[in-house]
């Protein structure tokens, strides 16, 4: 019998046989209810049984099985392909006016990603080209593995800015830049080794306890620490702290205010942030303006390139990028510690930044597949993110994921697939071989002015305001990590926000809600008396409703508020000279599950009742609630004629003239 469970619980049919037999006779002798229905007991079944269906919910959820089954070998085989390689599916249907938006997205994506792969090589203080082969061989390992068709794939603000700042504790990037670069491949290697173990073995839930909230916060504090980062460019400092934290950064900052600043690094910077921000603003303004921002990197780079070359600015002191390594990336293989005291740390920094990586890939990856209503599959992704990142490891990659700026250029731009990774990683390919030479006088100031014009959206206050109206603890888990990033660094504000993440889930799980139900007038309906005042208690019975499992981390606060609930009544019955309690309902619907502790709970509530002579009533048990009270013995206990379909029929079973009132 299908059966509607609303807030409160009752049963919906349950009501309305409730209300159809009203009139009818109750037979006080027979076990219970007047229209022959009774809480039913759900088939017994083994253990091994409800150990492999807790099991496929766990990790296989989404029945990955499903399309396997009926079919040949040869299906199966290429099924199995197909799903480790999803080009093999859409390549087949890949026409060539979807090339043409590919093409435009590809060569748009490329002209931004270029200069900002520069700028944040700089971030993770690795070489610039090392950040435009990280463009290069993981777009083409993602174009084949991933799902996401709108994602674009290369180094990115926030992890770059996270691997900096771990490996340079371990090594000085200034003092053995080789051995720190190897230290970075080892790191990506372990990244990647992390992502794909994630969705090989289908642990994608994991990174859910990294809460929305928490990202929000960790992102706006990531691009306020980028952005302070970017003032060495943007000033032209010599000499700057290594620490990211803002105070560390503002002592910087001013300590080298008299001396330190150069004037025509500033003025760079400064004229083409402004023109930076205002294509964006174009562009935000005007959806098919979207291309003005997308180029404005480019062309930045080509002006203030043009124009330090011919006044030759750097000779007076305006920074620039010199020499890029001109060539496609190099094997690293032999370069990844496979042995001795940084294996483990490579291992550690890996871990960390695949995971944020990671999280930061799949929240873009959905983003974008919800506005054009096609699925990802999240195991299958992290597949393809850790695949590309082992192979990037060993072809002189860092740590590549999906960008979120690029990510909706794509998007605005019209790609229709993967195709668009493609095209960009042969535009950077090509840079590579023909024009890094021309960056030569590419000034420091305007990848500065870059990335704090990239990290500008990754401030997203509209949300943070919207989840301060909505959930003020959610808020709180924002600001930890906002906070945590801003005036400690990175991997603490990460810990923040997992730890508050973490919090919550704990507290809600502690103290579940548990509510008082009333009466609505003229129904059999019982509801919150909170949400509907209009509810009335029923005379001489207390009717609580438990709003979670009941476990071993919350059975003994549910006895106590229940009883708590007693006492509160008793008070007040005393003061208004009311009829006494006799029964107590506690409504279960709510109740998923039940362990040994909770059942434990129940024995006692049920004799601190029987010591008030307070009967004990249950209504509308759930399958397995009601499995495991069977097999405590506590149906027994309590009596089965205690134990009742919903509310309305207990109530006129035991306060049958209040029943008869509504």
């Amino acid at each position: 019998m299908p059966r509607t469970v609303s807030d409160g619980g009752e049963d919906f049919d349950g009501d309305v046989s409730s209300q159809t037999g009203s009139h009818r006779h109750t037979d006080s002798n027979s076990t219970h209810h007047h229209h022959g229905y009774k809480v039913g007991f759900p088939p017994a079944r083994g253990l091994f049984a409800e150990f492999a269906d807790g099991v496929k919910e766990t990790f296989f959820a989404d029945d990955p099985l499903r399309e396997y089954k009926d079919q040949s070998r040869s299906k199966k085989l290429w099924l199995s392909l197909v799903h480790l390689f999803p080009v093999l599916d859409w390549a087949r249907s890949y026409k060539f006016s979807m090339f043409k938006g590919d093409f435009i997205a590809g060569l748009t994506i490329a002209s931004l990603c270029i200069p900002q792969d520069i700028g944040y090589a700089k971030l993770a203080f690795l070489p610039a080209h090392v950040g435009l082969y990280s463009s290069f061989v993981p777009p083409l390992v993602y174009a084949m593995m991933g799902s996401s068709r709108d994602i674009a794939i290369g180094p990115v603000a926030v992890v770059s800015l996270l691997l900096g700042t771990l490996l340079q504790e371990e090594i000085d990037p200034v003092k053995s830049p080789y051995e720190y670069s190897r230290l970075a491949f080892t790191a990506t290697f372990f990244a990647g080794i992390t992502q794909a173990m994630l969705g090989f073995f289908r642990l994608g839930f994991i990174i859910e306890f990294l809460s929305h909230a928490a990202i929000i916060g960790f992102m706006a504090g990531a691009a306020v620490t980028i952005a302070l980062q970017q003032l060495k460019g943007f000033l032209g400092i010599k000499k700057f702290t290594k620490k990211s934290d803002i105070i560390s950064v503002m002592e910087s900052v001013w300590g080298n205010v008299h001396h330190g600043w150069n004037y025509q690094t500033i003025l760079i910077g400064a004229s083409f942030l402004a023109f930076l921000l205002t294509t964006k603003y174009i562009a935000k303004k005007n959806k098919k303006l979207f291309w003005v921002s997308a180029i404005a990197p480019l062309i930045s780079v080509v002006i203030s390139t043009f124009c330090v070359y011919i006044t030759r600015a750097d000779k007076q002191g305006v920074a620039i990028v010199k020499d890029i390594k001109q060539g496609i990336n190099p094997p690293s293989f032999h370069l990844i510690y496979w042995s001795g005291p940084y294996l483990a740390k490579g291992f550690r920094i890996g871990v960390v930044a695949g995971m944020v990586a990671l999280t930061e890939a799949i929240a873009i990856g959905r983003t974008f597949a919800a506005m054009k209503d096609y699925q990802i599959d999240g195991n299958k992704e992290m597949v393809a993110l850790g695949t590309m990142n082992i192979v990037g490891s060993m072809t002189s990659c860092y740590v590549a994921t999906g960008s979120f700026s690029r990510s909706a250029v794509n998007y605005m731009a019209g790609c229709k697939t993967a195709v668009s990774n493609v095209v960009m990683a042969i535009v950077v390919m090509l840079t590579l071989l023909l024009i890094t030479p021309l960056f030569k006088y590419t000034p420091n100031a305007i990848l500065a002015s870059i990335i704090i014009n990239a990290v500008v959206s990754l401030v997203d206050y509209e949300t943070a305001y919207l989840i301060w109206k909505v959930d003020k603890m959610d808020f709180v888990a924002l600001l930890g990590a906002f906070f945590g990033v801003v005036f400690a660094s990175v991997e603490y504000g990460l810990l923040i926000a997992v730890a508050i993440s973490l919090g919550k889930i704990l507290l809600q799980v502690t103290r579940p809600r548990t509510a008082l139900l009333g009466n609505l007038p003229r129904t059999t309906i019982y509801r919150n008396v909170e949400q509907y005042p209009e509810a009335a208690k029923v005379p001489g019975v207390m009717i609580v409703r438990v709003d979670s499992a009941i476990y071993f981390t919350n059975s003994n606060y549910v006895k106590e508020r229940i009883l708590r609930w007693l006492r509160d009544e008793e008070d007040q019955q005393q003061e208004q000279k009311l009829s006494k309690t006799e029964f107590l309902i506690v409504e279960l619907s709510p109740v998923t599950d039940i362990d040994t502790s909770g059942i434990h709970a129940l024995e006692e509530l049920l004799k601190a009742l029987e010591k008030r002579k307070i009967q004990l009533i249950l209504a509308n048990p759930g399958p397995a609630v009601i499995q495991k009270l069977r097999s405590a013995k506590f149906t027994e206990l309590i009596g089965d004629d205690k134990i009742f379909l919903s509310v309305g029929d207990a109530v006129k079973k035991f306060a049958p003239k209040s029943a008869l009132n509504v």
